[in-house]
């Protein structure tokens, strides 16, 4: 029987309101907040407790990885076994490693076969196995495949073609009468939402990934600035200014309502387009994201991973779930129901797989190249690196800078943050 320390309930609670876990429970899970996500997991989860037995409580965090991560510091510096399993971002493993279980020790040495192996070295820290693939995800370009029909455009290339597409669709639909069309959406919040919308404007354009393999700072070029000014000039003409506090879910809510005619979100949303709740269904197409003049397409890695804590007072069972949990019948499941990118590379070969979402074989190149975030080198600076340049992102986007001048400040700035060492 568990029983959860009192510091450590209150300070879950203060976070985020989760429930003190039941005695009873053999384990704790955190693998969702809200929806399809945290449905899927609890459906998971209910199938390995009838084949083993064993109880788990399922418990909610906040949507916000930035609130979900300060949970989990605060939770592991505690050295709390309060959450046995955790969902894990892909710009995790090198910050929170020391806190996680080897998963090679748990499920052995060959534990990671079978998945992508650049996840497999990413979620690897020190030869520690810290974090199991559990889906992937790459930006990618949602588009109305009928507005683009009817009006004679093919899908942009370049986001110069985007936005003048966008512009000319745009301006046409509200000529018609609806007046609540806009040409594009996408995240801009400042948030890591933006970090990811950002890297794929300035890598598109040839202009680097903030920090490169190496660990030298390379955000301060005319290629990062151009990209930027670029976007910048979509605010309020292709973009609603309320596109500056946008998340996944405004842009994804603005696009199915039938609002947009082109828009930047995870592969997630391709579901939900095509419920029947949806107003654009069988209306949309989806492909990589344009690039800049003489770039190439760049789509963010993203995705998210289990792990097991080091203060899990039975991690061989969490290490169980976790095994059960990213398996391919597991994952085969997610893809076909909700379309969460596998990370076992056979599933983009399974035809119920590619029936339910055809763009995983079509852009089956995209996920797998996917440009990561600087978080491997930069380690637990990553934090303030992201912070800082979605933040100078965001002040261009709302005019305050150019890219030039706010890229020049934003290289100032980490300069002195790797004056101590990444």
């Amino acid at each position: 029987m568990r029983k959860t320390p009192l510091y450590a309930t209150l300070a879950l609670a203060s976070l985020c309101g989760l429930a003190q876990a039941q005695e009873d429970a053999d384990l704790t899970i955190s693998c969702g907040a809200v929806g399809t996500e945290l449905t899927l997991c609890k459906q998971a989860v209910a199938a390995w407790e009838k084949d083993t037995g064993h109880r788990v409580d399922v418990v909610t965090t906040p949507n916000s990885s930035t609130e979900r991560l300060s949970l989990y510091q605060q939770v592991l510096s505690a050295q709390s076994g309060d959450i046995d399993v955790m969902q894990v971002d892909v710009v995790w493993p090198g910050l929170l490693a020391n806190h996680l279980a080897d998963l090679n020790e748990l499920l052995g040495e060959d534990a990671g076969a079978g998945h992508f192996e650049t996840i497999i070295a990413n979620n690897t820290v020190d030869d520690r196995l810290v974090a199991m693939p559990w889906f992937t995800d790459a930006g990618v370009l949602y588009y109305r495949k009928d507005l683009l029909e009817q009006y004679g455009f093919d899908v942009p290339q370049t986001w110069e073609e985007l936005t003048d597409i966008a512009t000319r669709i745009q301006a046409a639909e509200r000529e018609a009468g609806n007046g609540k069309m806009w040409g594009y959406v996408f995240q801009g919040r400042a948030y890591e939402g933006l970090t990811c919308n950002a890297l794929e404007w300035v890598d598109s354009y040839g202009g680097g990934t903030i920090v490169d393999d190496e660990g030298d700072i390379t955000i301060d070029n005319p290629q990062a600035a151009a990209a930027l000014d670029l976007a910048a000039s979509w605010i309020g003409s292709i973009s609603p200014d309320g596109v500056l506090n946008y998340t996944e879910e405004e842009a994804r809510g603005m696009f199915q309502a039938g609002n947009a005619v082109f828009m930047r979100n995870w592969p997630y949303a391709w579901a939900l387009s095509q419920s029947d709740s949806s107003d654009v269904k069988d209306k949309v197409g989806v492909s990589q994201l344009p690039h800049g003049p003489d770039g190439a397409s760049a789509a963010a890695l993203g995705g998210w991973n289990l792990a097991v804590s080091r203060y899990s007072e039975n991690p061989e069972l969490a290490a169980d779930l976790v095994a059960y949990l990213t398996s391919e019948d597991e994952q085969k499941r997610r893809a076909i129901e909700a379309s969460y990118n596998p990370t076992i590379p056979a599933l983009y070969k399974d035809e119920e797989v590619l029936a339910a979402v055809p763009f995983f074989g079509t852009l089956y190149d995209t996920f797998l190249n996917a440009v990561a975030r600087p978080s491997s080198v930069t380690m637990d600076k990553y934090g303030r690196v992201t912070n800082g340049f979605f933040n100078s992102v965001h002040q261009v986007l709302s005019g305050e800078q150019s890219g030039a001048d706010a890229m020049a400040q934003l290289n100032s700035e980490l300069q002195r943050l790797k004056r101590r060492r990444w």
